[in-house]
């Protein structure tokens, strides 16, 4: 089970646009990855993120599972988000 959590220098609205406060650089995120984001925003480990998502999409684990450590990733990658 992995946690990761939302640096303070990144803000969202509510539409999904991300700006990093220390690079000015600008992100955009789908309704899915908004909802993500916004879970790691409140502390919510990976199995609960899987929970919520698979509660709500149709979607199989096994494909979310693929998908989801693509998204983190990349989010990791950009340094959107930070493992904690």
């Amino acid at each position: 089970m992995r946690q990761f959590e939302v640096p303070a220098y990144a803000a969202v609205s509510d539409t999904g646009f991300i700006f990093l406060g220390n690079s000015g650089e600008t992100f955009n995120l789908n309704e899915i990855g908004k909802e993500i984001f916004d879970l790691i925003r409140l502390k919510r480990n990976t199995e609960e993120v899987f929970k919520e998502i698979l509660e709500n999409y149709e979607v199989d684990r096994q494909t979310f599972e693929r998908d989801f450590e693509d998204f983190i990733n990349r989010l990791l990658s950009y340094g959107l988000i930070k493992e904690i």
